[in-house]
């Protein structure tokens, strides 16, 4: 027996040590189907005449991407009787390719559609350290399996902050690529215009290793000694009405860049903030667009919550939407003219520590909203953005910076992403 199915049989061993616990994060999960996959993993690793990227790594897969034999359900009993796929996704066609192993169905916010992670029908599993907090949306199981230690790299999707979120709650790596880059062929929808594939692992390499498998693209190396970064810092939006730990958390890594040689400017993004509920207009249209057809099987089947959400698109006319795209397009083009001077920018990824589940049931829209706010700016403006962890000492959360840039520039953000982590590290 290989040493790929080997480690799928212990970490089949410790979902089983879970308990209940495993329910609240997979919406499936087929050992038999496991093993299948790490024998073939093991035979396309021995037989590849090159090292493969991902070679026996275990993969969890948010339950929207399609994998042959299996239905997706956007971890809702709307979508439970739908047919199986016929073939795996491009997504998970690339990792199987490159030598990993898809390792269970991972539950989210139905449909994708919070940044807390509730989840009424699969129950909420809580975060990797604290068991009664959120665990972030809308990739929440995802996240727990790397945060657990279960897999080295979890597929996600980013509508308006859902693998970034659950990355910063569970101290990982989370990276929202440029939309464009990555294919969204074969996975269930939400809103196409904002929907975007991503990885989270545990470590920074992992998850660029993630990120070029696929997206196809190839991080290039950095030689000799780089220049300082330009490092914009925002004002009027992302670092307004912060929390006491995160703003610490903020100046201290601003103090740290500063120190290391790197350049801080000031870049005015208020109008992000201004223009926020364009997010809120042309996500919930697209959506209703898909689901309007079943609002009346989800008032019984549904989360509220969710389909409370699609319905404000019942709220706008066909005037308010074509003013909202345009709008979305204008804010594009500010944000690259306001990122012209420096390389990347950076923000905490969260204004506020990750709330209680209970404290975010009785209070929804105020802290869904609060949790989704810096994320989603990036969206807006189509950028591509990372997640890192901000280490706090043995025992204690940590908090998160965001690093990002204008569509297209992964490559910047990435390399920042390189040369910033070690020094949060050390």
């Amino acid at each position: 027996m290989g040493a790929i199915i080997d480690k799928a049989k212990a970490a089949i061993d410790r979902v089983d040590q879970l308990g209940d616990l495993a329910a609240r994060i997979f919406t499936e999960f087929d050992r038999d189907r496991i093993l299948r996959d790490a024998a073939a993993a093991e035979e396309r690793v021995a037989q590849s005449a090159t090292a493969l990227p991902l070679a026996g790594m275990l993969v969890s897969v948010k339950d929207l991407y399609d994998e042959a034999g299996v239905t997706t359900t956007a971890a809702s009993k709307l979508l439970q009787g739908r047919p199986a796929a016929t073939r795996d996704c491009e997504m998970i066609e690339r990792i199987k390719a490159a030598g990993a192993v898809p390792f269970g169905r991972t539950t989210l916010s139905e449909f994708a559609y919070s940044g807390v992670g509730l989840n009424p029908h699969y129950g909420t599993p809580g975060n990797v350290f604290d068991p009664e907090g959120i665990p972030g949306g809308s990739t929440s199981g995802g996240g727990l399996t790397v945060a657990l230690g279960l897999v080295d790299i979890a597929l996600g999707t980013d509508t308006g902050g859902s693998v970034r979120i659950p990355s910063a709650i569970n101290g990982l790596y989370g990276y929202k690529p440029s939309r464009l880059w990555m294919s969204g062929e074969g996975i269930h929808p939400l809103a196409k215009s904002f929907d975007t594939a991503g990885p989270l692992a545990g470590d920074l390499q992992t998850a660029i290793a993630a990120f070029e498998v696929m997206s196809g693209k190839t991080v290039p190396a950095q030689d000799g000694k780089p220049a300082p970064i330009k490092v914009g810092v925002p004002a009027h939006a992302f670092v307004n009405d912060l929390d006491d730990r995160v703003r610490a958390d903020f100046d201290a890594v601003c103090k740290k860049l500063a120190n290391a040689g790197h350049q801080l400017i000031e870049i005015d993004l208020g109008f992000l903030a201004e223009n926020a509920v364009i997010n809120k207009i042309l996500v919930a249209a697209e959506a209703h667009k898909i689901y309007s057809q079943d609002f009346k099987a989800l008032e019984t089947c549904g989360d509220p919550r969710v389909l409370n959400r699609m319905r404000f698109a019942d709220t706008l006319s066909a005037a308010d939407l074509i003013d909202a795209y345009a709008k979305r397009t204008d804010v594009i083009a500010m944000f690259s003219s306001a990122m012209a001077d420096v390389d990347v920018m950076i923000s905490p990824t969260l204004p506020m520590m990750a709330p209680k589940i209970t404290e975010v049931e009785a209070d929804f829209d105020r802290l869904n909203a609060m949790m989704l706010r810096n994320t989603s700016y990036l969206n807006l403006s189509d950028a591509c953005a990372i997640s890192i962890p901000v280490p706090a000492g043995d025992g204690v959360a940590p908090g998160a910076l965001m690093i990002a840039a204008p569509h297209g520039h992964d490559f910047a953000v990435l390399h920042a992403a390189r040369r910033i982590d070690p020094l949060l590290r050390g």
